[in-house]
Protein backbone atom coordinates (compact mmCIF):
# COMPACT_ATOMS: atom_id res chain seq x y z
CA UNK A 1 0.00 0.00 0.00
CA UNK A 2 1.43 3.30 -0.72
CA UNK A 3 3.28 5.38 1.98
CA UNK A 4 0.69 8.11 1.56
CA UNK A 5 -2.39 6.09 2.19
CA UNK A 6 -0.94 4.24 5.67
CA UNK A 7 -2.31 5.60 9.08
CA UNK A 8 0.04 7.44 10.43
CA UNK A 9 0.77 6.87 14.58
CA UNK A 10 2.97 7.01 17.38
CA UNK A 11 3.49 4.82 19.69
CA UNK A 12 5.89 4.31 23.00
CA UNK A 13 7.24 0.45 24.15
CA UNK A 14 9.11 -0.87 26.81
CA UNK A 15 11.62 -2.82 26.65
CA UNK A 16 11.02 -4.73 30.71
CA UNK A 17 14.25 -6.37 32.01
CA UNK A 18 13.69 -8.45 34.57
CA UNK A 19 16.82 -9.19 37.47
CA UNK A 20 17.92 -12.11 35.51
CA UNK A 21 18.23 -10.17 32.69
CA UNK A 22 15.58 -11.96 30.78
CA UNK A 23 13.12 -9.05 28.27
CA UNK A 24 9.18 -9.57 28.82
CA UNK A 25 7.80 -10.16 25.55
CA UNK A 26 3.69 -10.63 24.67
CA UNK A 27 2.58 -13.23 22.02
CA UNK A 28 -0.08 -12.58 19.68
CA UNK A 29 -1.62 -12.52 15.81
CA UNK A 30 -2.96 -10.07 13.79
CA UNK A 31 -6.45 -11.35 13.12
CA UNK A 32 -5.69 -11.26 9.31
CA UNK A 33 -3.68 -13.81 9.95
CA UNK A 34 -3.93 -15.39 13.06
CA UNK A 35 -1.73 -18.78 11.71
CA UNK A 36 1.32 -16.35 12.07
CA UNK A 37 2.05 -15.96 15.63
CA UNK A 38 4.90 -13.52 17.05
CA UNK A 39 6.28 -11.90 20.25
CA UNK A 40 6.42 -8.37 20.28
CA UNK A 41 7.45 -5.76 23.18
CA UNK A 42 4.77 -4.24 25.75
CA UNK A 43 3.49 -0.72 24.67
CA UNK A 44 1.33 1.01 21.96
CA UNK A 45 -0.35 3.68 20.38
CA UNK A 46 -0.18 7.46 22.23
CA UNK A 47 -3.74 8.92 22.89
CA UNK A 48 -4.51 12.31 21.52
CA UNK A 49 -2.13 15.00 24.06
CA UNK A 50 -0.27 12.11 25.24
CA UNK A 51 3.73 11.55 25.54
CA UNK A 52 5.34 8.79 24.33
CA UNK A 53 6.37 7.88 27.70
CA UNK A 54 3.15 8.41 28.86
CA UNK A 55 1.93 6.19 26.71
CA UNK A 56 4.63 3.70 27.55
CA UNK A 57 3.92 3.79 30.99
CA UNK A 58 -0.06 2.97 30.12
CA UNK A 59 0.28 0.48 27.92
CA UNK A 60 2.82 -1.34 30.25
CA UNK A 61 0.05 -1.46 33.14
CA UNK A 62 -2.80 -2.43 30.86
CA UNK A 63 -0.52 -5.04 29.08
CA UNK A 64 1.48 -6.00 31.78
CA UNK A 65 -0.21 -5.12 35.39
CA UNK A 66 3.04 -4.04 35.99
CA UNK A 67 3.37 -0.25 37.22
CA UNK A 68 5.81 2.83 36.01
CA UNK A 69 5.47 6.29 36.02
CA UNK A 70 6.61 8.10 32.85
CA UNK A 71 9.61 9.49 34.67
CA UNK A 72 10.75 6.24 35.81
CA UNK A 73 10.64 5.46 31.93
CA UNK A 74 13.61 7.60 31.54
CA UNK A 75 14.44 8.64 27.55
CA UNK A 76 14.39 6.06 24.58
CA UNK A 77 16.90 4.35 24.25
CA UNK A 78 15.70 3.27 20.94
CA UNK A 79 13.96 4.84 17.85
CA UNK A 80 12.07 3.35 15.17
CA UNK A 81 9.88 3.52 12.28
CA UNK A 82 7.86 0.73 11.65
CA UNK A 83 5.09 -0.10 8.75
CA UNK A 84 3.21 -2.81 8.99
CA UNK A 85 -0.41 -4.11 8.57
CA UNK A 86 -3.30 -4.97 11.37
CA UNK A 87 -6.15 -6.15 10.74
CA UNK A 88 -6.06 -4.98 6.75
CA UNK A 89 -5.29 -1.39 7.97
CA UNK A 90 -1.20 -0.41 6.83
CA UNK A 91 0.21 1.69 9.63
CA UNK A 92 3.54 3.84 9.35
CA UNK A 93 4.42 4.05 13.49
CA UNK A 94 7.29 6.13 14.91
CA UNK A 95 7.88 4.80 18.04
CA UNK A 96 9.82 5.51 20.95
CA UNK A 97 11.62 2.52 23.14
CA UNK A 98 12.30 2.87 27.08
CA UNK A 99 14.15 0.73 28.88
CA UNK A 100 12.49 -0.01 32.67
CA UNK A 101 14.26 -2.93 35.45
CA UNK A 102 12.27 -4.54 37.53
CA UNK A 103 13.10 -7.53 39.88
CA UNK A 104 10.64 -10.28 39.47
CA UNK A 105 7.39 -8.90 39.27
CA UNK A 106 3.88 -11.04 38.59
CA UNK A 107 2.84 -10.17 35.03
CA UNK A 108 -1.40 -9.55 34.43
CA UNK A 109 -3.06 -8.75 31.16
CA UNK A 110 -6.29 -8.60 32.86
CA UNK A 111 -6.75 -4.86 31.93
CA UNK A 112 -6.12 -5.76 28.48
CA UNK A 113 -8.64 -3.38 26.27
CA UNK A 114 -10.98 -6.18 24.68
CA UNK A 115 -9.70 -5.80 21.28
CA UNK A 116 -5.62 -6.12 22.68
CA UNK A 117 -7.43 -8.99 24.58
CA UNK A 118 -8.25 -11.19 21.75
CA UNK A 119 -5.04 -10.97 19.80
CA UNK A 120 -2.73 -11.16 22.84
CA UNK A 121 -2.17 -14.76 23.77
CA UNK A 122 0.56 -15.20 26.41
CA UNK A 123 3.87 -13.85 28.14
CA UNK A 124 7.34 -14.87 28.28
CA UNK A 125 10.35 -13.74 29.38
CA UNK A 126 13.09 -14.21 27.59
CA UNK A 127 16.62 -14.21 27.81
CA UNK A 128 18.65 -13.05 24.83
CA UNK A 129 20.26 -16.22 23.89
CA UNK A 130 16.96 -17.48 23.11
CA UNK A 131 16.30 -15.15 21.43
CA UNK A 132 19.24 -15.66 19.20
CA UNK A 133 18.59 -19.18 18.67
CA UNK A 134 14.58 -19.25 18.37
CA UNK A 135 12.88 -20.31 15.32
CA UNK A 136 9.92 -17.97 16.51
CA UNK A 137 9.03 -14.41 15.08
CA UNK A 138 9.46 -11.44 17.61
CA UNK A 139 9.74 -7.44 17.18
CA UNK A 140 11.81 -5.57 17.14
CA UNK A 141 14.22 -7.69 14.80
CA UNK A 142 17.16 -5.68 16.94
CA UNK A 143 16.23 -6.65 20.38
CA UNK A 144 19.27 -9.33 20.79
CA UNK A 145 21.59 -6.76 19.62
CA UNK A 146 19.97 -4.12 22.00
CA UNK A 147 19.42 -5.51 24.52
CA UNK A 148 23.01 -6.56 24.97
CA UNK A 149 24.45 -2.77 24.30
CA UNK A 150 22.17 -1.55 27.39
CA UNK A 151 22.66 -4.80 29.64
CA UNK A 152 26.76 -4.32 29.45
Amino acid sequence: MAQERAVRRRAGRVLVVDSAGRVLLLHGFNPARADERYWFTVGGGAQPGESLAQAAARELLEESGIEAGPDELGEPVWHEVAEFDFKGTWYRQEQDFFLLRVGTPEVRGDALAEEEAAVVTGHRWWTIAELESTGESFYLVELPRLLRELTR
